[in-house]
């Protein structure tokens, strides 16, 4: 289940959103959650996000283990947008890097920079994305030019 933030939410800053597709057992992104903004409400339901309780700090997306949230930021500068991804591969891309951006059917949809590679005490690293605008909801994933 997937809710996108309205507009004027999108228009304060970061913000979490949540494409978990499967009811299953599972709430850590919830337990994880300082601000209390993500709740399940039976154990088998897909996580909510109260979006105007979320700040977008990201420590629900580490602890996921369906890499189903990422945190969507259109503050960053007046035609790109953040994108920061759950990333469990090695080796991490570098800070400054042009990767190709891809899709949720892994076709690639444009480019993106690294802006920060973000280390997990788990195993979930986050990627922050540098995005042109009209792709900050397409781009899901990536692939390092040397795996092209």
């Amino acid at each position: 289940m997937q809710t996108i933030p309205s507009v004027e939410r999108l228009q304060k800053g970061p913000v979490a959103i949540c494409e978990c597709l499967q009811s299953i057992p599972c709430n850590p992104c919830a337990d994880a959650c300082p601000r209390r903004a993500i709740t399940v409400r039976e154990i088998n339901d897909c996580p909510v996000i109260d979006e105007d309780n979320c700040n977008g700090c990201g420590l629900c997306m580490t602890h996921c283990p369906g890499l189903a949230i990422f945190v969507v930021d259109y503050t960053y500068s007046q035609d790109q947008s953040i994108v920061r991804i759950p990333y469990e591969f090695f080796p991490l891309p570098q800070v400054g890097v042009s990767i190709s951006a891809l899709n949720r059917r892994g076709e690639c949809v444009g480019m993106a920079q690294v802006i920060r590679v973000q280390k997990s005490p788990n195993k979930t690293n986050v990627l922050w994305l540098a995005v042109p605008d009209e792709l900050v909801m397409e781009v899901r994933a990536i692939r390092l030019q040397e795996e092209q």
